[in-house]
């Protein structure tokens, strides 16, 4: 898989949460980890599936650079 970086949040350095395109039509999303026990019981994660944290402002900027 081929990922092309499209936005970031670094504020202290080049390792922060980031946003990247794939050459498969999706999105990669690195934020910070959350742990199971941390969610709220309803919230149900299957095995294989993470749960990440980013800032709401990556958000809208990979949002704005995949609309060109």
């Amino acid at each position: 898989m081929k990922l092309t970086r499209i936005a970031a949040d670094c504020k202290n350095g080049s390792n922060c949460p980031a946003g990247y395109a794939t050459d498969r039509g999706t999105v990669v999303v690195q934020g910070y980890a959350l742990a199971v026990n941390d969610l709220p019981a309803d919230v149900m994660i299957p095995a294989g599936e993470l749960v990440v944290e980013v800032p709401v402002s990556l958000i809208e900027e990979m949002a704005h650079a995949l609309r060109g």
